[in-house]
């Protein structure tokens, strides 16, 4: 009798252990925790959910290669510019730029679209709307532009490039310096300036020797120009004779002969370089003061000597 039970007891549990309706609870997939809400299909979304659809994938990029040129027969510009690529909008509102590049041929990477280009040669701007497809686009900007190049001469000698100083004004009416474009140009230095007439301002020194051209400046051309100075370079000095010592510690004056201060200057010899015309030199040494009328003439550096003596 036990032994008929054990064999009955056994062949029980393997029968409940074999039937899905009693091992697991109804509607509870294989290995779900008890409690557990059932898994949804990947493509179901939950009850109550909107399922949207799928999000755009990011546009591709593409590039957007720039050139710049004086003349549309003329080679590619090779430096000095700065490209700017803008949003183009055509609403109006203040553009947003979107990249900047100093080279000279540069290449952009940007979704396809509208574009504003934009590009600055010295003092010189142009821009271009350019319509960038997917795959690789170039464009070409024209720079209506051309430069100036100065120097100084007197007579036939050149002037040291350090000793001047230039200054470039575009006239308004009737007013050569109605509107100053850059000042402070060295000599030698290439100035890019978009077509037109120009006035050009040459200081030679910190005095008054100055002179003045308007010169034109013509589209993919560079204008070397020289202006020519009529002044010369003087050795101030207060001497007790004339060719002896310089007395050190002099305060020098140098007056024009309506009693203008044309430059001050300390010390045993100054330079002045003035414009040819007549001066009056006066200097002050010791409390006392010595006074000495000169003539410039164009071209001659010479010293200027006045005399320490009693009246």
């Amino acid at each position: 009798m036990t032994r008929a039970r054990r064999l009955f007891g056994r062949a029980l549990a393997l029968a409940l252990a074999g039937s899905p309706a009693l091992a697991e609870p109804p509607g509870q997939s294989p290995g779900q925790a008890p409690g557990q809400a059932p898994a949804l299909p990947p493509s179901v979304a939950p009850q109550g959910v909107t399922q949207g659809p799928p999000p755009a994938a990011a546009p591709a990029e593409a590039s957007l290669s720039l050139r710049a040129v004086l003349t549309s027969e003329a080679k590619p510009l090779r430096g000095g510019l700065t490209w700017r690529i803008y949003e183009d909008r055509p609403e109006g509102g203040k553009p947003v730029m979107l990249a900047r590049s100093e080279e000279a041929q540069p290449t952009f990477r940007l979704p396809p679209g509208s574009y504003l280009a934009n590009v600055t040669y010295g003092f010189v701007s142009t821009s271009k709307r350019v319509t960038l497809n997917s795959g690789a686009g170039s464009d070409q900007l024209t720079v209506n532009a051309g430069a100036l190049r100065l120097s100084g001469a007197v007579g036939e000698a050149k002037i040291p490039g350090g000793q001047l100083a230039f200054a470039v004004f575009v006239p308004i009416g009737n007013n050569p310096e109605g509107r100053l474009v850059r000042d402070g140009v060295k000599a030698g230095e290439v100035v890019r300036l978009p077509e037109g007439t120009y006035h050009v301002v040459s200081t030679w020194g910190d005095s008054n020797a100055i002179q003045r051209a308007d010169l034109k400046v013509e589209n993919g051309r560079l204008t070397d120009a020289t202006l020519n100075h009529r002044a010369a370079t003087v050795t101030l000095k207060l001497v007790a004779a004339p060719g002896t010592e310089a007395f050190a510690g002099t305060a020098f004056s140098v007056l024009t002969p309506g009693g203008d201060t044309i430059r001050e200057a300390i010390g045993a010899f100054p330079q002045v370089t003035l414009a040819e015309g007549e001066y009056q030199l006066i200097a002050r040494h010791d409390g006392k003061v010595y006074t000495q009328d000169f003539k410039v003439e164009s071209g001659v550096d010479r010293d200027i000597e006045a005399i320490a003596k009693d009246p």
